[in-house]
C-alpha cells in the first residue's frame, strides 16, 4: 500500500541525511552491540556503512512509491554470505539490521512536526513491514552459507580420516596438527546393525550418524573424525584417550540401535591403518564368537584372535570347510550357530527357520566336514576356519614389530 502524501513528505525530508545516518549507525549506534567494537575498522567504516546507505536509499525509493525490484536485497545477501564465511555471529549481524531500523525510526520521529503524528505512525508500520523481508533474506543467506561451509569442513575432515585409515600420506600436516592427529590417536571401529525391513532413508542415516558423532565428542570431550556409513566404519580420537566402560551402551542410546565398537591405539599417524584393521578384526571376531554388542577389547577375544592369525597351519584349518563350498545355506547356518553361541532356537530365529531344520543342517555340516560341533574343540575349529576364510592377509605396518605377537606390548591393542 503506497504511503500518504504526509508520510512520504516526512520520510523524504530525511533523505539529505542518508550519509550522516550511515556514519552514525556504523559507528556510535552499532557500538552498543556486544562484540561490534572488536570488528576490523575497514569492515565497519566501509562495508557495513555501505550496506546501511543501501538500506536507507532503498527505504527512500520505496517511500516515493517505487516498487520492489529484483536485486533489491542482493547487497544484503552478499554481505550476509561474507559475514558467515568470516565467522561473524548471526545474532550480531541481525542486530545491526534491527538497530539500523530503530535508528531510522528515531530520525523520523525527531523530524516530525506537530500534527504529523498520523504520518509518523504510518511510517512506523511501513518500516516494520519492509524490515521483515530484509531480515528474512539476511538470515536465510547466512544460514545457507554456514551450512555449505560446515558441509565442506565435514567433507574435508572425512577425507582426512579416510586418508589416515587407508595409509595415504597426509597432504596437509598443518591440518593434522590443528586437529590433534599428529600424535597418539585412539582408533575406534564401529559396526552398526542392519535395518529391519526396508533400508532407511538417506536423511535418517545421516541423522543417526550425526547423533553418533555428537555422542562420541561428548564422550571424549574433543573433536572426533568419522569415516562412517550406514554399516559402520571408524572414528579417530586425538590424544588416544582410553574408552570408558559402557561406551557402546551410550552410543546405542544415541544412535537408536545396538552398536559394536572396539578400540586400538596408534602412537603416530603412520600407525592408524594398522590400528584400524586391528579394531575391525576384534569386532569381527567378537561378532562371530556370539558376543553381544558392546565395547570389545582384545583381551575379550584373545584366544580367538590368536587362532585366527595366519601361519603354516592356516590353510589346513580353513580347508576343513571346503566341503561346504557351493552350499551357502550350510555356511550361513554354521555362522549363525556360532554367532548365537550354539543356541539352536536363536539360530532358527536368526535364519527364519524351524529348529528341526537347523538340527538337520548342523548334522549335514558335521557329516561333510568331520567337525563335531557338540564339542568345545570342534566349535573352536569351526570358528577359526570361518575366521580364516573371511580374513585377508595384513600388510606390515610401522606399528607391527618383527618377533612380537599381535597381543604383545608392542601391539596397539595391548592395553586392556
Amino acid at each position: 500500500m503506497p504511503l500518504s502524501d504526509a508520510a512520504r513528505d516526512l520520510a523524504l525530508r530525511c533523505e539529505t541525511r542518508v550519509n550522516e545516518l550511515a556514519r552514525e549507525m556504523s559507528g556510535d549506534v552499532f557500538d552498543h552491540i556486544p562484540g561490534y567494537a572488536e570488528l576490523p575498522d575497514d569492515m565497519k567504516d566501509v562495508e557495513i556503512a555501505a550496506t546501511v546507505r543501501h538500506g536507507l536509499r532503498l527505504f527512500m525509493r520505496r517511500a516515493r512509491g517505487g516498487d520492489g525490484r529484483h536485486g533489491d536485497h542482493a547487497l544484503f545477501r552478499q554481505r550476509a554470505a561474507q559475514r558467515a564465511e568470516e565467522g561473524l555471529p548471526l545474532h550480531l549481524l541481525l542486530r545491526t539490521h534491527t538497530l539500523g531500523t530503530y535508528a531510522l525510526w528515531r530520525t523520523l520521529r525527531d523530524e516530525a512536526r506537530p500534527g504529523e503524528e498520523a504520518a509518523l505512525a504510518e511510517l512506523a508500520d511501513f518500516l516494520l513491514r519492509n524490515q521483515d523481508s530484509v531480515i528474512g533474506a539476511v538470515a536465510e543467506t547466512y544460514l545457507d552459507e554456514r551450512a555449505a561451509l560446515d558441509a565442506e569442513r565435514r567433507e574435508e575432515r572425512r577425507t582426512l580420516a579416510r586418508a589416515l585409515i587407508d595409509g595415504a600420506p597426509a597432504a596437509d600436516r598443518d591440518a593434522l596438527a590443528e586437529l590433534g592427529l599428529d600424535g597418539p590417536v585412539t582408533v575406534l571401529a564401529l559396526r552398526l546393525p542392519p535395518a529391519d525391513g526396508p533400508a532407511p532413508a538417506p536423511i535418517a542415516v545421516r541423522r543417526g550418524l550425526r547423533r553418533l558423532q555428537t555422542a562420541l565428542e561428548r564422550e571424549f570431550g574433543t573433536d572426533v573424525l568419522l569415516s562412517l556409513d550406514a554399516a559402520g566404519g571408524h572414528a579417530l580420537v586425538p590424544g588416544a584417550p582410553e574408552p570408558a566402560d559402557g561406551l557402546a551402551r551410550r552410543l546405542a542410546r544415541a544412535y537408536g540401535g545396538p552398536v559394536r565398537c572396539a578400540a586400538a591405539r596408534s602412537e603416530s599417524p603412520g600407525g592408524v591403518p594398522y590400528a584400524a584393521r586391528t579394531a575391525s578384526e576384534v569386532i569381527r571376531i567378537a561378532h562371530a564368537s556370539g558376543r553381544p554388542p558392546e565395547l570389545h577389547r582384545l583381551a575379550d577375544v584373545l584366544l580367538e584372535y590368536h587362532l585366527s592369525r595366519r601361519d603354516e597351519s592356516s590353510p589346513m584349518i580353513a580347508a576343513l570347510l571346503d566341503p561346504l563350498d557351493g552350499r551357502p545355506e550350510l555356511t550361513d547356518t554354521l555362522r549363525a550357530h556360532l554367532e548365537t553361541r550354539q543356541d539352536r532356537r536363536a539360530t532358527a530365529r536368526a535364519l527364519g527357520l524351524h529348529p528341526n531344520t537347523v538340527d538337520n543342517r548342523l548334522a549335514r555340516i558335521a557329516e561333510l566336514t568331520g567337525i563335531d560341533l557338540a564339542s568345545p574343540r570342534g566349535t573352536t575349529l569351526a570358528l577359526c576356519a570361518l575366521l580364516l576364510r573371511d580374513s585377508t592377509p595384513e600388510p606390515p605396518s610401522e606399528t607391527a614389530r618383527p618377533g612380537r605377537s599381535p597381543s604383545g606390548p608392542g601391539h596397539p591393542m595391548s592395553r586392556p
